[in-house]
């Protein structure tokens, strides 16, 4: 998407749907900023005819790196030696919470937003985002996961994810994680079939005790999945017993998952 869409585009297309924090500014490989503002030519064939192509794109559209973002003391560079450094995340992809979390808000309700901040996409768009978000890697015949490795709460972290407890089969997370560098984050919509509550939650947490970045050295399992596992339990109880004057209808989060 990056390559097709071009830096320009994506950041302009956030910005102007209101996510004015929002930076889409690398792809994860070996480029620098500069690097990174050029994309390739694209060409799409069918049976050997072409049907689409596209010249190279480049991003004339500057980016604010006045603010740095330094994070830790040292870091490991690309040839695994030390640097006695702060990593050096300013020129990196950059997203708030809040707007992660009003991002999935327009997804799973495109109505309760105003028309210029949704995205562009059909029924059958939303069908397959929220199919996938929620999809237990058991439930998945391709790509095929092994479930010992990918267990149903692999990217779930809050309520699960120790690998060893079962999502009852009346719950259902729809979200986005992302685990880098130290940090964890989860965006979810919860949804309780048998006790007809909906909530929606979000969170991130910084979790490196030795201050290096890119060591792989982390609490991941120690302190963060802890973290995400008992916040969601507690909100969870706490929704259990929230009184409601309205109740919500949850039919439409009921998938078939083939």
């Amino acid at each position: 998407m990056y390559e097709f869409c071009g830096q320009q585009y994506l950041n302009e297309t956030l910005w102007k749907k209101g996510y004015k924090n929002m930076r889409i500014t690398r792809r994860f490989v070996k480029m620098n900023a500069e690097e990174n503002r050029y994309t390739n030519a694209i060409r799409f064939f069918d049976e050997g005819h072409l049907t689409y192509k596209q010249p190279p794109a480049v991003n004339k559209t500057p980016f604010d790196f006045s603010k740095k973002i330094l994070m830790g003391h040292a870091h490991l560079n690309s040839d695994d030696t030390l640097v006695n450094e702060p990593y050096d995340f300013t020129a990196h992809n950059k997203a708030t919470l809040e707007d992660l979390q009003l991002m999935m808000q327009s997804v799973l309700f495109p109505q309760s937003i105003a028309a210029e901040r949704r995205f562009n996409l059909t029924k059958d768009d939303y069908q397959n985002l929220y199919q996938y978000m929620s999809e237990k890697p058991s439930e998945s015949f391709f790509p095929k996961y092994d479930t010992s490795e990918f267990f149903d709460s692999y990217t779930k972290f809050f309520f699960f994810k120790d690998g060893k407890q079962k999502i009852p089969e009346y719950i259902r997370s729809f979200n986005k994680t992302g685990w880098s560098h130290g940090f964890l984050t989860d965006v979810c919509y919860i949804v309780d079939f048998k006790n007809n509550i909906e909530f929606m939650l979000s969170g991130s947490i910084y979790v490196n005790s030795d201050g290096i970045l890119n060591d792989n050295k982390y609490e991941y399992e120690e302190i963060g999945y802890p973290f995400f596992r008992e916040v969601g339990e507690k909100i969870y109880d706490y929704e259990l017993e929230r009184k409601r004057v309205n109740k919500p209808d949850l039919s439409q989060w009921k998938l078939k998952y083939d």
